[in-house]
């Protein structure tokens, strides 16, 4: 059971933005994921991760999977930073995002 009770560790509000995508996704000859990596290290955002899955669907339906003799496995980003910071960063990468799915939520970070 999830307690109500705030936390008593100190917190900041942060947004974190999710990009749904897999290994085949490209931009200019590039990975993507990569792409969106070294841009958001430039960019100096405060964390990002990529998670890589063994399968998964999106909208069409169609299975991505990490397979032998084909790669087309899902893939997560995760960006996290202050609200105004990821908001520039989605501003600047918006025309890389045309065909992945972008999930941006509001969230606290926890400073311990």
């Amino acid at each position: 059971m999830r307690s109500t009770t705030p936390s008593t560790f100190p917190s900041h509000p942060a947004k974190r933005a999710t990009v749904l995508l897999t290994v085949r996704d490209h931009t200019h000859h590039r990975s993507l994921m990569i792409e969106l990596l070294q841009r958001a290290r430039r960019a100096k955002l405060s964390g990002v991760t990529v998670f890589e899955a063994q399968e998964g669907y999106g909208e069409s339906g169609r299975i991505h999977r990490t397979h032998l003799l084909s790669d087309d496995a899902p893939v997560t980003v995760v960006f996290i930073d202050r609200p105004d910071r990821i908001d520039g960063f989605l501003r600047e990468v918006e025309p890389l995002l045309d065909d992945v799915l972008v999930i941006v939520d509001d969230i606290d970070v926890v400073g311990l």
